[in-house]
């Protein structure tokens, strides 16, 4: 960019004020910055805000700074945040950072280089999404490789302020470039191990391996691992085994001193050998579960008696068209198929559409990467996505459910008209734009900015929509945690006609400013009744627990009104009278009571109302 060169090697700015010259930090955010921050802002974007870009726009630039002997990725995000932005890191004998417009192009490429080279792992240290010139990061991350006097070399990560972004460094990862011993388990752990999984009782059983997983090192972890693939190859199990596996992959836990990305890799793994395992549909079926791929497709058939669950292998399919994967999934549908376990997406879209109306009883579950609209227009259909999503979810979703057991994208449920959602991370920007009817929404961790902007999901209290934000997030030793906002943007609920937030905020960190014709009511005892069964089913299906997690802050039990707080739409005859009433004293320069300051333009003077 040469505007970037301008900036550093004729004027010698650092880095930091070359990001604010291209994304100029404003609203809300400028006022969240240090006094001395802001008066160097003011004179950057003074000097500088005639040549800002205009959005959408996501600009990844690589440098060589000759001058401190190294290499640098730079990922500048769009401060309207109209672009899809990811980041992520990964740490061990190899280190890598990756910005991208996707999580699929990032999973992609971590896939492509654990093929090549052992070293590296197939899953992140860490993924997130960045908000555009937010005071907290400023929506920018460095990755910077320099060397030292040994010739080695460093991969470091940091946002726009200089602050680090790193990994656990008492945790280690997976060497897979050594083959791990076998250990052989207790007999009593193999024999509860068949009895429980026998049982089906996998939501107890998932507790007890969890506490034992962190005293465990990879080999003996590698080795319980085997054992359930082991169990797998009986089909009376096969379902609880890969329930199981499929919690270690969602759930959050102490990992020990092993790297959380490494247990996933295994647990992904062991479902992979578990589902390509399966046989193939032929004419005869050979238990509950069938199997089909890309080279096997045309072999696609109705089920016969006994078969239950169709295991699609994604890989090879079209990510969109007449040849897709999202195409041979609702054919299946049509054939009489009901329960999908959908397996190595590579971004394929649209799983999920084209099933039709009155699809109840539906379920689909979808690993690895997913991609693009995901879930958009379903009615009545189940989908569970294990692990993060990408943009465009539930677009238009009329019935149903959606579990993501990870973050969701942009635009996620744009112009929905209803459905059941609960996500268990965060969700980037612009979540639920124009939804109406009942959409009912659980996101645990937060929205970058503009979410619900003009929700017009009718009265929350008879029949209508909201959203839950509960404002949580993991530690690295799988601890559930406050994020530092509940929400860190500003748009909250814009111009929104129907609906509500309920928003968990007990330290009252929003505030009015981060509105745009939404208002702050009391929370009360018809709220709590209201969101309760959506909290109690969020913990059955993410382990975040009402009184535990939710309703208790720092150490003491508190009252859902001292916890929750209510953001209401406006009605739209007070934002017309509003209107009006502004648009009147604007003429006759009288001050509007409970409205801001505003300055007005007469005769080359500026007046204060």
């Amino acid at each position: 960019m040469q505007i970037f060169d301008l900036l550093n090697r004729v004027y010698g700015y650092p880095l930091e004020y070359i990001i604010e010259a291209l994304a100029p930090t404003a609203e809300m955010d400028f006022d969240h910055l240090p006094e001395e921050k802001q008066r160097i802002y003011r004179q950057i974007q003074a000097a500088h805000i005639h040549g800002s870009p205009d959005g959408p726009w996501f600009f990844i630039i690589a440098r060589t700074d000759v001058k401190n002997s190294q290499y640098q990725l730079i990922g500048i995000t769009d401060t309207a945040m109209l672009r899809p932005q990811v980041f992520a890191i990964q740490k061990g004998e190899v280190e890598i950072g990756l910005i991208c417009s996707e999580k699929q192009a990032i999973d992609a490429t971590l896939e492509s280089l654990a093929k090549e080279d052992s070293r590296f792992g197939t899953v992140a240290d860490r993924y997130w999404n960045a908000r555009g010139g937010s005071y907290t990061d400023g929506g920018a991350f460095i990755f910077t490789v320099s060397g030292s006097g040994n010739g080695s070399k460093s991969l470091t990560c940091t946002d726009k302020f200089g602050r680090q972004i790193d990994v656990p460094r008492d945790q280690r990862p997976w060497d897979l470039t050594k083959k791990l011993p076998s250990v052989k388990l207790e007999s009593a752990f193999q024999t509860g191990l068949r009895k429980e999984l026998k049982k089906g009782d996998v939501e107890s059983l998932f507790p007890s391996l969890a506490k034992d997983l962190p005293k465990w090192d990879y080999s003996h972890t590698a080795s319980v691992f085997a054992k359930l693939r082991d169990l797998a190859k009986d089909d009376a199990l096969k379902g609880n085994v890969v329930r199981l596996l499929t919690h270690l992959l969602d759930r959050h836990y102490p990992t020990g001193k092993k790297r959380r990305r490494s247990i996933l890799q295994m647990a992904s793994g062991a479902l992979h050998s578990i589902f390509t395992a399966v046989p193939l549909l032929d004419d005869t079926p050979a238990g509950s579960f069938g199997r089909i791929s890309f080279e096997t497709r045309h072999g696609l058939r109705p089920p016969l008696s006994g078969e239950e669950v169709l295991v699609a292998d994604a890989g090879g399919f079209s990510p969109e068209g007449d040849d897709s994967f999202a195409q041979i999934i609702s054919g299946a549908y049509g054939m009489g198929w009901k329960r999908f376990i959908c397996f190595g997406l590579r971004g394929q879209r649209f799983l999920g559409c084209g099933f039709g109306p009155a699809t109840d009883g539906v379920r689909i579950d979808a690993y690895d990467s997913t991609g693009d609209y995901l879930a958009s227009g379903i009615d009545g259909l189940e989908i569970y996505v294990h692990g993060n999503a990408q943009d465009q979810l539930g677009q238009i979703l009329k019935r149903g459910k959606l579990v993501v057991y990870g973050d969701v994208g942009q635009t996620f449920m744009y112009g929905a008209k209803g459905g059941e959602v609960y996500v268990l991370g965060n969700a980037a920007g612009r979540p639920l734009i124009n939804a109406v009817g009942r959409p009912r929404v659980i996101i645990n961790g937060t929205a970058l900015d503009f979410l619900a902007e003009s929700f017009m999901a009718g009265d929350p209290y008879n029949g209508g929509g909201f959203v839950i934000v509960n404002g949580l997030t993991f530690d690295d030793r799988g601890r559930v945690i406050p994020q530092e906002t509940p929400y860190p943007g500003s748009n909250l609920f814009s111009l929104a006609s129907g609906g509500a937030i309920f928003i968990r905020d007990p330290y009252r960190k929003i505030v009015p400013a981060q509105l745009n014709g939404g208002q702050i009511l009391p929370f009360d005892e018809r709220d709590w009744e209201l969101i309760l069964p959506y909290l109690k089913e969020n913990e059955r299906l993410f382990g975040i627990s009402v009184n535990r997690h939710l309703l208790t802050v720092d150490g003491k039990r508190r009252k859902p009104g001292e916890v929750y707080r209510t953001i209401g739409a406006v009605r739209l005859s007070v934002l017309a009278s509003t209107s009006m009433a502004m648009n009147e004293e604007w003429v006759t320069g009288k001050s509007v009571e409970g409205m801001p300051d505003i300055l007005f333009h007469h005769d080359a003077n500026y007046t204060k109302i």
